[in-house]
């Protein structure tokens, strides 16, 4: 199971237990407080009642005084009354009263009159001055219909002459509790559901993170360059922030000791040129061949130069993981100014650049100095493989959402022995004019450019001759 999904469970099941057994607390208390709170409402109207009756009581006229004719037109009432969303007509009171022996004198439905309720709870606690109630099936074995009763004294002075006993069906109530526990359950639904959301989203949030992180760390265990992980101010940034210094720490040192072997090796051949050279120059020699000698001390001395310089620029883009710098650069502007920069070795070779126009309005978003750097690259290596009085061609080709920057020359093209290894670090070929080879590192500096601005780069032969450089990004 995976790490979100577990996150998930664990977050619902504990909220959605800790909702559950809150809900059935609720619903489970609904009932009785809602029954207690009818009684204590019983308990105050039965005493007020109990004192209305003691007049007619005490005088003998319980069952046909002013008391009874009152208690009838109150139920002959129509209540018109909504009470929530639902509908009272009539009072649901039954009055019951007993003499001091607890034989019902009274009864407002006119069934029990003359029946002995002195052993029932309410008047048998009532009548010993006790608070007295009980609950009661309405039928009796019917469990589930049951009716409270509450009784009060009803006194002449500290003489206790009978008792009243207000009932009320706890159905009447029962339709209040109900929508109560609906609404509890409704709620509680809701609070499921949102807190389900809830968790979705800090699962999502967290999970985001963490993938985020184990993505980054797989990059860099395959060897992969990827860009640094977004802030975080949390434990999983801090996380992030120890990965990247680990990274960095030993891509460094992985690094320095790849380029200090590639270096050492690359100059072994110069360094012995040179050294051959010298030790030669120290003999008596011609003045031709001292002057041959010399030469190419400069020239394995330039060569030396070349490679340091272009290890040092390649070093530099492909320890970038992502764009230092990121600017709109005018195209028609980064191709002018890599043309100038070439135009003194192009002349001093007779060899012609035609730069193609370019939309003023073509843009490519990225550091404007490593594309021009990329581009004289290209230039520097036609230049280096068009003959004598030959012609190299700049252009510039967009296509939907990319931007082709090509260089085109008439040299002998690429063998095909070469096709799979121009972009190798410190492969090169002998130049066609000299026989000389270059440091090998002006394509894959070319190649890291591209990369960084999410491009790619080319070389291919064209089938009339020649051969074609394409740096290929997206446009701005």
């Amino acid at each position: 199971m995976r790490l979100g999904l577990r996150l998930f469970l664990g977050f619902f099941l504990i909220v959605g237990l800790a909702a559950f057994f809150v809900m059935r607390v609720f619903v489970n208390e609904v009932k009785p407080g809602v029954r207690q709170a009818m009684e204590s409402t019983l308990v105050d109207a039965a005493n007020v009642l109990a004192v209305m009756a003691g007049d007619d009581m005490k005088a003998g006229r319980i069952a046909n005084g002013d008391f009874v004719r009152k208690l009838e037109q109150a139920g002959q009432r129509d209540l018109r009354a909504r009470v929530w969303q639902f509908p009272k007509r009539r009072i649901d009171y039954r009055i019951t009263v007993t003499d001091a022996r607890g034989i019902v004198v009274y009864d407002s439905e006119g069934r029990d009159v003359g029946r002995d309720n002195s052993r029932w709870n309410d008047v048998y606690r009532t009548l010993r001055g006790e608070y007295g109630a009980r609950s009661s099936p309405e039928i009796p074995g019917d469990s589930k219909r049951t009716v409270m009763h509450v009784a009060a004294p009803i006194r002449d002075g500290d003489q206790l002459i009978g008792v009243l006993t207000l009932s009320q069906p706890n159905a009447s109530i029962d339709p209040f509790i109900e929508a109560s526990q609906r609404s509890i359950m409704r709620q509680g639904a809701w609070l499921i559901g949102l807190s389900a959301l809830i968790g979705v989203l800090i699962t999502w949030w967290l999970m985001r993170g963490i993938n985020r992180l184990n993505r980054y760390a797989q990059a860099v265990s395959n060897g992969e360059l990827a860009p640094p992980l977004p802030v975080r101010h949390d434990e999983i940034g801090d996380l992030g922030r120890a990965v990247e210094t680990m990274r960095r720490k030993l891509e460094g040192k992985a690094y320095v000791e790849q380029y200090v072997q590639s270096l050492t090796h690359e100059m072994k051949s110069p360094l012995a040129a040179i050294r051959g050279a010298a030790e030669l120059l120290q003999e008596p020699l011609p003045e031709v061949d001292r002057q041959r000698f010399a030469r190419n001390i400069r020239v394995q001395q330039q060569r030396l130069t070349e490679t340091i310089d272009k290890l040092l620029a390649l070093a530099e883009v492909e320890q970038h993981g992502w764009l230092q710098t990121r600017e709109p650069v005018p195209v028609a502007g980064l191709l002018a100014e890599a043309a100038e920069g070439v135009a003194a070795k192009l002349v001093a070779r007779d060899i012609t650049l035609a730069v193609l126009p370019v939309d003023a309005q073509a843009k490519l978003q990225g550091d404007a100095y490593l594309l021009r750097q990329a581009v004289s690259n290209l230039l520097d290596n036609a230049a280096a493989f068009a003959p004598m009085g030959g012609k190299i061609e700049l252009s510039c080709i967009i296509e939907e959402a990319t931007l082709d920057i090509r260089v085109v020359d008439n040299g002998p093209g690429i063998p095909d022995y070469a096709q799979d290894r121009v972009f190798q670090r410190f492969y090169s070929l002998a130049h066609p004019a000299t026989g000389l080879r270059s440091s090998g590192l002006g394509l894959p500096f070319v190649r890291e450019v591209a990369r960084l601005h999410g491009g790619e780069a080319a070389l291919e032969n064209l089938p009339a001759g020649g051969a074609m450089a394409t740096l290929r990004l997206p446009v701005a």
